[in-house]
Order: C-alpha cells, then sequence, then structure tokens
C-alpha cells in the first residue's frame, strides 16, 4: 500500500455585502379592467418601523412592498496581505 500526502490549500473566504433596495411601484392598477396604469410611485418607503406590518406597505402609494422593483447590489469584500504601496 502506497501513502500518499495530500496539501488542502485554503484561500481566504470572500466575503460579500449585499443591500437591497426597492425602487419604483410596478402594480398595474388598470387589470382589472384590461388596460396597464401605474401610480407613478418612485420608490418604497416603509409606513412603519422594522417588524411591524406597517414596514412591509409603501408610505407613498399604499402598495405592497412586493409590487416595487427589487434592486440587489453586491459589494465582494476581501481581505488581503498585500505589500503597502509607496506611490510610485
Amino acid at each position: 500500500m502506497r501513502k500518499r500526502q495530500v496539501v488542502v490549500r485554503r484561500e481566504e473566504p470572500q466575503r460579500s455585502v449585499r443591500s437591497v433596495k426597492y425602487g419604483e411601484c410596478q402594480k398595474n392598477h388598470a387589470a382589472n379592467v384590461g388596460g396597464y396604469a401605474v401610480d407613478g410611485c418612485r420608490e418604497f418607503m416603509a409606513s412603519g418601523g422594522e417588524g411591524t406590518s406597517g414596514a412591509l406597505t409603501c408610505a407613498a402609494c399604499g402598495c405592497h412592498r412586493n409590487f416595487h422593483k427589487r434592486e440587489v447590489e453586491t459589494e465582494v469584500v476581501s481581505e488581503c496581505s498585500s505589500p503597502p504601496s509607496n506611490g510610485n
């Protein structure tokens, strides 16, 4: 039986920071008559504090947060041990 040596290289884990923003309202207010009309609400603003039922209702248009366009921004944060540059 042969012996094997296994070398495991571990890279530093990369962390990602996600921020979610809710944009314009996309609820079709004329769907019941066969048309298409949105109310013009440009950005979701919560009616209540975090953890309340008002946190999911928009203060501007009264719609649920799910009707607003979800925009996710992901930023990758990596800690590297590169030498400092001296500006040359």
